[in-house]
């Protein structure tokens, strides 16, 4: 199959799946294009089935907002009429799915079929499409779609409560490529962020106030005051410069290290003993799945996807949003002793195979096929 795929080529979930996605495709033969602003943080090396093509938007005098979507839609046009691209898979509800339904419509009137499967990742409905300004054009995109999967049973049912939304939502996983992970530089790593064997627990996110980082804050504050720890805080967002400040200030600063963004954050979570995730929402939660493929325990809230994703009792433990006393003494319970420690690695390694691609990818295949064959 030909696929072009339309994703935001940011550090953050939807991103990050959508150009592993493509990766993995194009590993099975298929030939693949990415559409976007910029080349996605992830994309390795072009080859000969993978393809990128930018989404260049000039400098019109006459708009206040640059029109991104009236000129996404036409580059779908032209590479999917010179490249004869068998399907789009647009990964956002808006503006990749709007944009797709008027390349669509555009390459229909010249004779030519170009099915759309649209993958909804959690903040195109559980934030933007929650304003109703933005409501019938993200129910109309999901209605005109040719398939629509959302990433878990949580965002099935959110989708469905929130948007006049009658047609069928196929849950279609996140997903790891397990083969990837290797803990092979962990002493490295340990030597640099835990050089006198403690504990070490990270946190990866967006720094938006829904991944509620005070409260990683503050499990780690509670858990450093029962045993030797340090924090690795990966990523960046609107919370990093209040956050990072704070902890400046604060008798454990010295503690705590902020790493910014990284391409490849499974580097460093392969030397760590714990993930905490504390967010307010998840509609996944695939920096959890990540750590996980890591051997990494996961102490995470119990809202939206995550459950889905951190088995309790297997891969971690989970808490109710804001309950920091109860994450830290689940943090407590697994960073207790080396034993427990090793049966929660075991676990997180078991459960993040579950999502492993190989056992996903086939999904997306099925999908593309049935799609692809209800026009011919």
């Amino acid at each position: 199959m030909r696929i072009g795929i339309v994703c935001y080529p940011t550090f953050g979930g939807s991103g990050v799946v959508a150009t592993e996605l493509g990766h993995a495709l194009a590993a099975k033969g298929h030939v693949v294009h990415f559409i976007t602003y910029q080349q996605p943080v992830r994309l390795r090396p072009l080859d000969g089935s993978v393809h990128y093509h930018e989404v260049r938007v000039s400098d019109y005098p006459l708009f206040d907002y640059q029109p991104y979507e009236l000129v996404l839609s036409s580059k779908l046009v032209d590479v999917a009429k010179y490249e004869k691209l068998d399907l789009l898979h647009v990964h956002y509800a808006i503006p990749h799915a709007s944009a797709a339904y008027m390349a669509q419509r555009i390459l229909e009137a010249q004779g030519i079929r170009l099915p759309f499967v649209t993958t909804l990742h959690g903040t195109d409905i559980t934030l933007v499409g929650r304003d109703p300004s933005f409501e019938p054009v993200i129910s109309f995109a999901i209605e005109q779609s040719n398939a629509v999967t959302a990433v878990s049973e949580s965002l099935k049912r959110d989708t469905y409560e929130h948007f006049h939304v009658k047609r069928e939502i196929h849950v279609v996983p996140n997903f790891v490529c397990i083969d990837q992970y290797s803990r092979s530089n962990t002493a490295t790593i340990r030597a640099r962020y835990a050089p006198n064997g403690e504990r070490l627990l990270v946190h990866v996110s967006n720094f938006r106030p829904v991944k509620r980082v005070d409260d990683v804050v503050e499990v780690f504050k509670r858990v450093r005051a029962k045993m030797p720890a340090k924090l690795l805080l990966i990523g960046d967002g609107p919370d990093r410069q209040r956050i990072e400040t704070a902890c400046r200030q604060s008798e454990f600063g010295g503690d705590v290290q902020f790493l910014g963004k990284l391409t490849v954050p499974e580097d460093v979570l392969v030397a760590c003993d714990l993930f905490l995730l504390t967010s307010e929402t998840e509609s996944f939660g695939l920096a959890a799945l990540e750590a996980m493929a890591c051997g990494v325990p996961v102490v995470s809230s119990n809202t939206g996807g995550t459950p889905e994703v951190n088995r309790d009792g297997v891969s971690g433990l989970l808490s109710p949003v804001g309950d920091v006393d109860a994450m830290s003494a689940n943090a407590l319970k697994i960073l207790g002793d080396d034993a427990t420690l090793a049966r929660y690695r075991e676990g997180a390694l078991t459960e993040a195979k579950r999502f492993d691609v190989n056992k996903v990818l086939p999904m997306y295949e099925a999908l593309y096929k049935q799609v692809i064959e209800a026009g011919t």
